[in-house]
C-alpha cells in the first residue's frame, strides 16, 4: 500500500490549491485517525503553545481538540507556496460545552516530504467570541459545500 498523499511537491498553484482543500476537507471530517494519516510518522507541530512530535501525538491532539471544539467548521485559503512548502490562512467556528461560540483565526506554515506527507506544521491562532447569530458557517457538519463562500468572499 502506497504511503503517498498526492498532490506531491514541488507544488504548482493548482496542486497547492488542491492540497489546501484536501486538508480543509480532512479537518472538517473531525476524524482524528483519517486526518493523522496526512502527516509523516515523525511530524513536528507547534499549535499555539502545544508541541507535537509524531503522528500519534498529532492524532491525540486532534482527539482532544474536537472533544472541546464542538460543531467545528473550517475554511482554509492558500496564502503562498514554494517547492515543498505551503502557507495558509484560515478561520473556523465552534462552540464549547457551555454553548459559547467562537471564530478562531489562524495562519499555518506547512512543509511536506517527497511523498506529500506533512512533516512540519506551525500554527498561530486567535479566538474571537461570537454570538450564535454571528455565525457564518452554517453548512451541515462535514465537507464545506463547493458553492459556500471562502474566506475572502466572506470578508474574513
Amino acid at each position: 500500500m502506497s504511503t503517498q498523499r498526492p498532490p506531491l511537491p514541488p507544488f504548482t498553484r493548482e496542486s497547492a490549491l488542491e492540497k489546501v482543500r484536501l486538508a480543509e476537507d480532512g479537518w472538517n471530517s473531525r476524524d482524528p485517525e483519517r486526518v493523522s494519516l496526512a502527516y509523516s510518522l515523525d511530524t513536528r507541530w507547534r499549535n499555539r503553545a502545544e508541541f507535537v512530535h509524531d503522528r500519534a501525538g498529532a492524532k491525540a491532539f486532534l482527539e482532544r481538540k474536537w472533544a472541546k471544539e464542538l460543531d467545528y467548521r473550517l475554511i482554509k485559503e492558500l496564502w503562498a507556496f514554494d517547492g515543498n512548502r505551503i502557507a495558509v490562512r484560515y478561520a473556523y467556528e465552534w462552540h464549547d460545552d457551555s454553548g459559547n461560540w467562537f471564530r478562531s483565526y489562524g495562519n499555518e506554515n506547512w512543509e511536506f516530504d517527497a511523498d506529500g506527507l506533512m512533516t512540519r506544521r506551525f500554527a498561530c491562532i486567535n479566538d474571537l467570541p461570537i454570538r450564535e447569530e454571528q455565525r457564518l458557517y452554517r453548512w451541515p457538519l462535514g465537507r464545506r459545500p463547493d458553492e459556500h463562500p471562502g474566506l475572502s468572499d466572506l470578508g474574513l
